[in-house]
């Protein structure tokens, strides 16, 4: 049965408010993915066996560079990396930033330097940009190569793409990280650190301690630091002081306070110094993978010499760190992060000024400076690392195409206008005739 729609109220201007939405992304399983490629069988194999599958969980716009059997066994042959330094080999192949094809041909000449998911892990060498990888596009062969310090690889062809989400392509040779020792053993202390400990002798976390043991999800960061490792963003017992009492967080139900204090935690372990070389981009928390890709995200970003975290509703800086040695980082910081999905439907009000950052109605971005989209060279200084998820151009294209759409729409409009303008003094003149006649 047809559904009648009333149009009399859609403007010009509610077409360009529901273009201008975000449209909702899809939490993606890269594995599956690949399972309907027999000859990628040892790669996927790989990225599940080394737990590299679950640091992609909850992640959005990336660009997997996978390596096909035959070439994949013969670099494995050779080099015999141990199973740890692998999994560093294979997150130096996820690239946290969206490429499509036409992407990798508008690459200039000096190529375009990409940061990859083992940057986050801590252990790149950061003098060496070994935690990036730099693209280059010969436009007269088309060919597209990878280049790390110490190795380069070309692209094979696209396998797969989901657009401005997940782009998946072959190359004909492993990449490998500059300064990995490949036969070494990663050092990481005993698993299975007390994090409600730690936050106790931190001696200002008490309220953060005994909300995390009472929820319970205590017991899931500390069994997450056995995967990527986790990073944690602590409250101090003066930033729960200081929630305005418009902000019922207490009185959530259990359910949801959980919910938040997952939003307070990362899926991956950042040293502060990682952290620090960030240029604003979306973070996923643990929540967003409870919740679906493109919710309960946090921005981070360096501001005024430290770093800052922004909900959209909050924007808090890491004041101090509790604990930092792989896979488990633990910051306090000034504010409570209040996600915006549970509490930016009322304006939230201040109790008290607030002299630097907190709770607002309206949270203004940080100043930052933006990092170069390409390096000078392939491998020249780099001082920051390339902001994923990369979409600067393709969101200004957006707007522009927007708004040529609301152009010609207005410009119909008026047509339309004049046109029954037209036709109700015709209709007006017919009228007066009949009477008079």
């Amino acid at each position: 049965m047809a559904i009648p729609i009333s149009i009399s109220n859609f403007t010009p201007l509610t077409f360009l408010y529901l273009l201008l939405l975000p449209l909702p992304i899809s939490s993606v399983n890269i594995t599956d993915l690949l399972l309907s490629y027999p000859d990628l069988s040892d790669f996927t194999s790989l990225l599940t066996t080394t737990a590299v599958a679950a640091d992609l969980s909850g992640r959005s716009s990336v660009t997997l560079l996978v390596v096909p059997n035959a070439y994949l066994r013969t670099a494995t042959a050779e080099l015999r990396p141990s199973s740890t330094n692998l999994a560093d080999v294979l997150r130096y192949h996820v690239l946290l930033e969206y490429l499509s094809l036409s992407d990798l041909r508008l690459i200039p000449p000096t190529g375009k330097l990409v940061t990859t998911l083992f940057q986050t892990t801590g252990r790149a060498d950061g003098n060496a940009n070994s935690g990036s990888v730099n693209i280059t596009f010969d436009a007269s062969s088309s060919a597209v190569t990878f280049h790390s310090p110490t190795s380069n690889a070309t692209m094979l062809s696209l396998i797969k793409t989901l657009p401005y989400n997940v782009s998946i392509l072959s190359l004909n040779s492993l990449l490998i990280p500059y300064n990995l020792d490949l036969m070494a053993s990663e050092t990481r202390p005993p698993l299975g650190l007390n994090i409600t400990k730690a936050l106790i002798d931190g001696h200002n976390f008490n309220v953060a301690a005994s909300m995390l043991t009472a929820s319970g999800v205590v017991s899931e960061f500390e069994a997450d630091e056995a995967g990527a490792g986790i990073t944690l963003f602590v409250p101090t017992d003066a930033a729960f002081a200081d929630l305005p009492s418009s902000v019922k967080f207490q009185s959530l139900p259990a359910d949801k306070k959980a919910v938040v204090l997952r939003f307070h935690v990362l899926h991956s372990y950042y040293p502060l110094g990682s952290l620090e070389s960030i240029v604003n981009p979306i973070y996923p928390t643990l929540a967003t993978e409870q919740n679906g890709a493109g919710s309960f995200t946090v921005n981070i970003s360096r501001a005024n010499g430290s770093v800052a975290i922004d909900t959209g509703l909050v924007l808090a800086s890491i004041t101090q760190t509790v604990f930092d040695q792989n896979p488990v980082a633990i910051f306090g910081v000034s504010k409570v992060l209040l996600p915006k999905e549970y509490f930016g439907r009322n304006p939230i009000e201040e109790n008290k000024p607030s002299d630097g950052g907190g709770v607002m109605a309206s949270a203004q971005p940080p100043d930052i400076a933006l990092s170069p989209g390409n390096s000078p060279g392939m491998y020249g200084p780099s001082s920051h690392l390339s902001a994923p998820p990369g979409l600067e151009l393709r969101s200004a294209a957006a707007v522009v195409m927007v708004l040529r759409i609301f152009l010609s729409l207005s410009r119909l409009l008026k047509k339309a206008e004049k046109l029954l303008m037209c036709k109700k003094k015709k209709l007006i003149l017919a009228f007066r005739n009949e009477m008079y006649n």
